[in-house]
């Protein structure tokens, strides 16, 4: 670990303990929420990771669905946000902290002030352990704040409790039901970015001018960062098994922004810095394969089916779902145990399109 991960580590667990007890209550004041008019909602997760951001697309839906006349805020970090976002029409506006804030220590300042200017409904933390995040509920002015800490009964309740994506859906349906709503038992929203057509058919005929047919397309991602990342040891036979098991399938890879390749660009390949766009080429792939990544969030969030490979991180708490999407832990599963788990859900998705 180098000297700016260790003091990056020490310094998260120090915010940590410091902010632990902030909000444990739940709620800053009493009253009876089904009374109020909630037109106004701040929703903080300031964390400049793509995933990280993408992750919070399901609590939007759910809020969205539960206060059709909301605005909301999002209190984020760095850059990403407004493309992430840009489909969401209920979102009044982004408030971004600097990715580095003692170099735009104004701007840092001033984001900070801005989640004060407004008196909110609502207040929503999405990570519990997000030392900024609990700040800035405790911060932010409202009459009902949510500050995203685990709820023990709904761990027994949900099996799929630990999902980063899905536990503040449920905490924010706990903490309603708590105040006088009734229970909601629907299915947590899938990740999603809400692609419009035009970004769909534009990224379409991208795809045709790679492949060149009509044959469907499997779509791979060989990067990841850390210890996340497959070397070209495990992709270029995962890659050989793909061409083998699928010969009525272009396979065509996805660069990341370093514009490298596991398999030595030895496929077809498509390559943009620009997150919609990626997503909306993946969204046109029968299925896409890659590390547990924030490019494995976008695929998911394009709604294309997403297998996201796991060796290291923690598949309970990031693994795809919807869309017959899954994981596979390659610490315990073969490389033709993989491409057999693709071969059914391919073949589970062509029994659902007849």
């Amino acid at each position: 670990m180098s000297i700016k991960s260790k003091v990056n580590s020490i310094r998260r667990r120090l915010m940590q303990n410091i902010t632990r007890n902030i909000g444990s209550a739940h709620f800053s004041k009493g009253g009876d929420i089904t009374k109020v008019n909630v037109t106004r909602i701040l929703i903080s997760r300031p964390n400049p990771r793509l995933g990280n951001q993408l992750l919070m697309t399901p609590l939007l839906q759910e809020v969205v669905a539960t206060f059709p006349n909301c605005k909301i805020d999002l209190f984020v970090n760095g850059n990403a946000a407004p493309s992430i976002f840009q489909g969401y029409e209920h979102i009044n506006k982004i408030i971004r902290l600097p990715r580095k804030p003692f170099k735009e220590l104004i701007k840092y300042v001033k984001g900070w002030m801005a989640i004060k200017a407004y008196n909110y409904d609502i207040v929503i933390n999405v990570v519990k352990n997000s030392s900024s995040g609990r700040l800035s509920a405790q911060f932010a002015n409202a009459d009902f704040k949510f500050f995203g800490d685990d709820v023990d009964n709904l761990a027994a309740k949900h099996t799929d409790y630990d999902h980063i994506a899905k536990y503040p859906v449920y905490n924010f349906r706990h903490y309603l039901q708590v105040l006088g709503f009734p229970e909601n038992n629907k299915p947590v929203p899938s990740l999603n970015l809400k692609l419009s057509t035009d970004e769909l058919v534009n990224a379409k005929n991208t795809l045709q001018e790679i492949v060149k047919n009509d044959k469907k397309t499997l779509c791979i991602f060989t990067f990841a960062t850390g210890d996340k990342c497959y070397k070209n040891n495990w992709w270029q036979p995962f890659y050989n098994q793909l061409k083998e098991r699928f010969p009525e399938y272009n396979i065509v890879e996805v660069l990341p922004v370093e514009n490298v390749s596991q398999i030595n660009f030895e496929a077809p390949s498509f390559y943009s810095k620009d997150i919609r766009e990626i997503a909306a080429f993946i969204a046109n792939t029968e299925l896409f394969v890659g590390a547990d990544s924030g490019m494995m969030h976008l695929a998911s969030a394009s709604l294309s089916t997403t297998v996201g490979l796991f060796c290291v991180t923690n598949e309970k708490m990031y693994t795809p779902y919807g869309n017959g999407s899954f994981a596979i832990n390659t610490n315990t599963t073969t490389i033709e145990e993989a491409v057999t788990l693709i071969e059914d859900a391919i073949s589970k998705k062509k029994k659902t399109a007849n």
